[in-house]
């Protein structure tokens, strides 16, 4: 049975935010489900959405609808190999260690203008049955510590679309506030899905044009 998404808002492109609101200190860990209230996803695919919070973190998602088929999506998505073909904030990517499985280390160079030079990032979950993909920060050049990220593929209500999910949990840096580092990293991943929404939607419409990727 193929998986849908329901969209309840006309806009294409929204995040959840912080929920949290910074008050007192918590002293335990917490879960936090990030998408929107008016955003529903079957329950095979929320629990990928869950994160677990420690004191010092924050989390967030974005939601982005493409006019491309889901396959063309992933087939961008899945390339652990290649994030800059649509994260413009990215200028390279080696894998140092692995095939591009699960497992696999990356490590990214950040275009000049932002405050990183570059990321270690680990494959964590990749899924091609269920459009599924997941990676953390391990090490690099920034200030996104213990930075997880997870990106789901479904399919749009009428079949011919998809609509991405992506969450995130982050320490938040010291001297920054929780709703600031989720504002900062948001802008980032709805960016990157802005882009990826792009070039799949060129892509369905001239897949030739893009066999190089």
């Amino acid at each position: 049975m193929p998986s849908s998404l329901q969209l309840h808002r006309s806009t294409n492109t929204f995040s959840g935010g912080c929920h949290q609101k910074q008050q007192a200190q918590p002293t335990t860990l917490r879960s936090c489900f990030p998408l929107p209230h008016d955003v529903s996803l079957p329950d095979t695919f929320s629990s990928y959405h869950v994160h677990t919070l420690r004191p010092n973190q924050c989390c967030s998602a974005v939601v982005q609808a493409m006019e491309a088929p889901v396959d063309t999506v992933w087939s961008l998505v899945r390339r652990f190999d290649n994030p800059q073909a649509y994260k413009h904030f990215l200028k390279g990517c080696h894998v140092i260690v692995g095939d591009g499985n699960v497992g696999s280390l990356r490590e990214v160079q950040v275009v000049s203008g932002l405050p990183a030079g570059s990321s270690t990032e680990r494959l964590e979950i990749l899924d091609d049955e269920r459009h599924v993909l997941s990676f953390s920060v391990v090490g690099g050049d920034h200030r996104l510590r213990n930075y997880r990220s997870v990106t789901t593929l479904h399919a749009s209500l009428n079949g011919k679309g998809t609509v991405a999910v992506e969450s995130f949990v982050v320490d938040v840096p010291p001297g920054n506030t929780r709703e600031d580092t989720c504002i900062f990293v948001d802008t980032i991943v709805r960016c990157n899905l802005q882009s990826l929404a792009q070039l799949a939607e060129n892509m369905a419409k001239t897949p030739n044009s893009f066999d190089s990727l």
